[in-house]
């Protein structure tokens, strides 16, 4: 088989600017720029309009390509290695594609030549790579990128398929790069361009390995061990917990179409990714742009992999995105929210929106005890010299963050006001049990407790199952109970959880 080569020989910054200019000169009279040399029928690189590509942070998504022909997309991606926040209190230290977790998305156009510079930060302790998915040749880039701390790689490749692709590092250990939080999206659309929405989100899910138990406060490090058996710590989207709740929820309006680009970087769970209250009226499994699966409830996607869910929004208020494996969502971290504004539609649905119990510190209340810990933290930062309001402040924290385990662990059964159930839970305001002995108050939150006992008079036969929570979380929501509703039965540290769990 004999292959033609046309060309125009010019130098390569020339042929550059020639090709810039014959695609503006082309945009202004409404038609597609003309290819000036071609190899196998394609466009050479140096002859094609050059772009630098928008890269965005999630959420967020880079708008639609309205260009009809190809171009020359250059890619400036910089590693970050940096200690951010995975949990309220708990911090991790991840390694980023752009200082965000997932990394920045990636939009192209079928066709385009696309130059990919990859930067790896002075600062990083560690060299990184990255494998893109959408890219046809060994390593996915891998090969190309290996970057050493304060260097810089390059590589090019042509976006020969339409789809959603996951990109992340392949450098050894690799499992640890990808849960550290090295992953993210590419977009390669289709050259006739996917149906427009109103609405464009970028969600990713990760599995995370700690050494401490999930929940315990500080910096966290990462787990071989359990990577290795595949028991993740965390769970969450969008690089931790609470990453898409409260005033970072998503936000659409009814009768808007919503279009998610969903992906799980990994390094080992699938996700059965779910929408609570939504039907997905399209999915694009697999990532893939031709087969097109309609009226879905729950969608499976791959470590490595991705999809495009897209529905209208018909109905006001939240919608929770959960990995359908639930204990993952209500005690891992994969849990979002969509808020939909918009008029009631009573004929389409009527009830109530979903209530504290069930989203737990994920809630509207759990939300604001975030902030007021945060606004706490940062205000015992500033008094902790030797000023006698300290005391108070660490109290004020640990109430805040013990609501948040209350309204996960006990809110159900002892209710809003710690009022309980009569003649079945026993209430929590006003306890004259709960207020007598503390030891015995740490005692049943480790051990839970059965059988008869007598509450300001009145008998209660029931059970309470032991509570899976670390000394810090036992000993916050106990001081959340111990002085909220009109009680004033002192405080419990983590050091008195330490002690009566190590009597046990």
């Amino acid at each position: 088989m004999t292959t033609t080569l046309k060309f125009v020989r010019l130098p390569a910054a020339l042929a550059i600017l020639l090709g810039v200019a014959l695609a503006a000169t082309a945009s202004l009279h409404g038609t597609e720029a003309p290819v000036v040399a071609q190899y196998g029928g394609g466009p050479l690189a140096a002859n094609l309009p050059v772009e630098v590509a928008v890269l965005t942070a999630p959420p967020h998504v880079p708008p639609p390509i309205a260009r009809k022909h190809e171009a020359k997309v250059v890619v400036n991606l910089e590693v970050v290695e940096v200690t951010r926040r995975l949990a309220d209190g708990v911090d991790y230290n991840f390694w980023t594609f752009g200082g965000e977790v997932p990394g920045l998305f990636i939009r192209v156009r079928q066709g385009d030549v696309v130059e990919f510079r990859l930067n790896n930060h002075p600062s990083s302790k560690m060299p990184h790579n990255i494998d893109l998915h959408a890219v046809t040749g060994p390593g996915g880039g891998a090969a190309s990128t290996f970057t050493a701390p304060g260097h810089s790689s390059q590589f090019t490749f042509t976006a020969l398929n339409a789809g959603l692709y996951v990109y992340h590092c392949a450098t050894a250990p690799v499992p640890m790069h990808i849960s550290n939080g090295m992953y993210g999206l590419i977009l390669v659309e289709p050259k006739e361009g996917l149906p427009p929405v109103d609405r464009e989100f970028y969600v990713m899910q990760g599995d995370l390995y700690t050494q401490a138990p999930y929940g315990e406060a500080g910096l966290q490090i990462f787990d071989n061990v359990k990577a290795t058996d595949e028991r993740a710590t965390y769970v969450v989207f969008n690089g931790a917990v609470g990453a898409l709740v409260g005033d970072k929820a998503l936000q659409a309006t009814v009768g808007e179409t919503v279009r998610l680009y969903f992906g799980v970087g990994g390094p080992n769970l699938t996700s059965s990714f779910h929408v609570i209250g939504e039907i997905f009226d399209r999915v694009y499994p697999e990532g893939g742009t031709k087969l097109v699966q309609e009226n879905v409830q729950t969608t499976m996607v791959p470590s490595g992999g991705a999809a495009m869910m897209e529905f209208k929004v018909e109905v006001p208020g939240t919608y929770v995105l959960v990995d359908h494996s639930l204990s993952r969502a209500f005690n891992k971290g994969a849990l979002g929210m969509l808020k939909v504004s918009g008029q009631e539609s009573p004929v389409l649905y009527s009830g109530k929106e979903v209530d504290e119990v069930y989203l737990g510190q994920q809630s509207d209340a759990g939300s604001a005890s975030s902030r007021r810990e945060a606004e706490l933290v940062a205000r015992k930062a500033e008094v902790i010299a030797s000023n006698p309001e300290i005391a108070n402040i660490t109290k004020e924290i640990q109430m805040e963050r013990g609501k948040k385990v209350f309204l996960t662990s006990c809110f159900a059964c002892h209710m809003q006001e710690g009022q309980g159930l009569p003649g079945v839970f026993p209430p929590l305001a006003g306890s004259d049990y709960l207020k007598a002995e503390k030891d015995r108050a740490v005692r049943v939150v480790l051990k839970g407790l059965s059988g008869p006992i007598t509450v300001n008079g009145k008998p209660y036969n029931n059970m309470m199952p032991p509570q899976d929570l670390t000394n810090d979380q036992a000993a916050d929501v106990l001081t959340y109970v111990m002085n909220s509703w009109g009680n004033d039965f002192g405080t419990v540290s983590a050091q008195d959880v330490k002690r009566v769990r190590g009597e046990q």
